[in-house]
């Protein structure tokens, strides 16, 4: 069965939306495509035969995604833990832009805090805070007077 070029475009599309963390890297568990940071997953999308799928983690916007006629809880009780997985058949529009914000959610949802960080004072233009090894460092240097 030949894969629906929609199919193809939104999976590229959102794996590099995805792998664009920091960290970010790709697996293959069940064969699906599993987008992954510190060991856990932030994402997964399948495409199999007449059906395209993505799942993630939305603590935030978890009940408004689910009043959307594409998406549903995930299964294997992932749902209660505010996992939606968002479905779509050949004809149906992929809406990128939905689900590209989903993976930013769910990326902040799982990745360390420590990155979360790290990315919000490199994006404000602001110095990255450094380490109290860092600040021993810099102390030992600077003389005293």
């Amino acid at each position: 069965m030949k894969i629906p070029a929609a199919f193809t475009r939104a999976d590229n599309a959102l794996r590099a939306h995805a792998l664009k963390y920091p960290d970010s890297y790709e697996e293959f568990p069940w064969g699906h495509r599993a987008i992954k940071i510190n060991g856990k997953a932030f994402v997964f999308i399948a495409v199999e035969g007449t059906r395209f799928s993505m799942s993630v983690k939305l603590p935030g916007s978890n009940l408004a995604a689910l009043m959307l006629p594409f998406a549903a809880p995930t299964a294997y009780g992932m749902g209660k833990s505010g996992w939606v997985t968002a479905t779509f058949g050949p004809k149906d529009k992929i809406p990128l832009d939905i689900l590209e914000s989903w993976i930013d959610e769910s990326f902040r949802a799982i990745a360390p805090k420590t990155l979360l960080k790290r990315m919000a004072a490199e994006s404000s233009g602001a110095p990255a805070k450094k380490t109290p090894k860092a600040k021993a460092a810099s102390a030992r240097g600077r003389k005293t007077e």
